[in-house]
């Protein structure tokens, strides 16, 4: 295959479809063909499906077309095939988690996004690979930019088909770095939006810090899925759902943001650090001011604070899965990875006391990071310390990750750079609840950075 180049590589967008759909130029039903025809192509090298339920989508793809026909859609949504990962309860394909404990189970109901998604018209076409139990072990997805290279995890399916023009638009969810570290390996645009905004029952989710996500072909695309998801199925219990109105914001220069350096700075190989900081370089001809680590005190404190944020999230979601990964060791041998098994033999070592003090560091971060509101519209970092790298044995490097999903705040990967002919992503957001905000700001930086001479 061809070295990736972010400039010429398009992805499957569905927004631009719906006026051929509404003028009769087009049909849900031939565009959901079409993804069909690219499925069949390119999965048996890349395998981001578990299952697909093809005659019920054929149908609610019809379904939707009459509704076109009728000049009555509803939702921007309608009839747009979407991917499920398999994390997440579908009522008409079984929920497996990428685990033998679940071989085979079907619940019988819609997770509440998929009941979201099917009420706003969304053609729900197939399961898509996750990680065993969507932590770190594997599935047997590939890359489609180079099928000897990880597609990253867990959300692994839902990267990889996207990535492979299979589908417009695809979920999957973020406990650590499972939507923006496979996004930017697999060329996707996609949106960890702020914690809580879409709503994460009737799934493997109910970790203290895991996000429901959306990758998509398009910042447009990625939108209309979360607004219709938290307007039709609400955020999580207690939360207030994602702000903002249903139109994506109209891309809008940010004027200050701060360059974050994670604790995956260290890890950067040559050629991706040359590469964001072209990124960098491009927002300071733009007018954007930007500011790192060594020009504020609190954006320093906030550095060294965050540095161990990616083992601090992962000893925190397995103290919390204790229970029930106990129940499924004591199944037998083969229920569980040798890495869960060794993952939850330091869980079992952890006391309530240790529990307390890993949440009280977390809640430190939370503050050094809110303390840097009013210094910026937002932060800027890569989605990865580089291109995913070769084997099929890791899904990468989510030290550039962790940081975000411990604060909650709105992240944004775009695919604006490659590394050694590999997509290299570029995180973008903005402090929780401003989701909009950093939408608004994705689009500009796509659009400027993309078509400069």
């Amino acid at each position: 295959m061809a070295s990736y180049d972010p400039h010429t590589q398009k992805l499957l967008t569905f927004h631009d479809a719906v006026p051929r759909f509404l003028d009769g130029r087009d049909t849900p039903r031939a565009y959901l063909e079409r993804c069909l025809d690219v499925i069949e192509t390119r999965e048996p090298e890349v395998q981001a499906f578990v299952t697909m339920n093809i005659d019920g989508a054929r149908a609610a793809a019809d379904e939707a077309g009459k509704r076109y026909a009728e000049g009555r859609p509803l939702s921007p949504i309608d009839g747009m095939p979407i991917g499920i990962k398999d994390l997440f309860e579908t009522k008409d394909m079984p929920t497996q988690m990428g685990s033998p404990v679940w071989a085979g189970w079907e619940s019988g109901r819609d997770a509440a996004h998929v009941h979201g998604l099917r009420k706003a018209g969304a053609v729900v076409l197939g399961k898509l690979v996750t990680t065993e139990l969507g932590f770190s072990f594997p599935g047997k997805t590939h890359n489609p930019f180079d099928a000897s290279r990880t597609p990253g995890g867990s959300s692994s399916g839902s990267a990889a088909a996207i990535g492979a023009g299979m589908l417009p638009a695809a979920i999957g969810s973020q406990v650590v770095g499972s939507v923006i570290r496979p996004a930017g390996y697999c060329g996707n645009v996609a949106i960890k939006p702020t914690f809580g905004a879409l709503n994460r029952g009737g799934g493997h989710s109910s970790l203290s810090q895991s996000h429901i996500g959306v990758h998509a072909g398009s910042v447009e695309d990625a939108w209309a899925t979360c607004w219709q998801i938290a307007n039709l199925a609400g955020g999580d219990v207690g939360h207030p759902g994602l702000y903002g109105d249903r139109e994506p914001m109209a891309p809008t220069a940010p004027q200050r943001l701060i360059r974050l350096e994670t604790a995956g700075w260290t890890d950067i190989d040559g050629e991706s650090r040359a590469a964001f900081e072209s990124v960098v370089e491009h927002l300071v001809r733009q007018g954007v001011s930007v500011i790192g680590r060594a020009d504020d005190a609190d954006v320093e404190t906030y550095e060294q604070l965050s540095a161990e944020s990616l083992e601090l999230s992962i000893v925190i979601c397995m103290f919390e899965l204790r229970w029930p990964l106990i129940g499924y060791r004591d199944r037998g041998p083969g229920m569980l990875s040798d890495f869960m098994l060794g993952r939850l033999a330091d869980a079992e070592a952890q006391t309530l006391e240790d529990y307390r003090a890993m949440l009280a560091k977390r809640e430190d971060i939370r503050k050094a990071f809110a303390a840097l509101k009013g210094k910026a519209d937002g932060f800027i970092t890569l989605s990865s310390p580089g291109p995913a790298p070769k084997g099929l044995e890791t899904t990468g490097n989510p030290s550039m990750n962790a940081a975000t999903s411990i604060t909650g705040a709105p992240v944004w990967s775009l695919p604006l750079l490659a590394a050694d002919g590999m997509p290299l992503g570029v995180q973008l957001g903005c402090f929780p609840h401003q989701d909009a905000k950093a939408t608004g700001h994705a689009r500009w930086l796509l659009d400027s950075f993309l078509t400069q001479a």
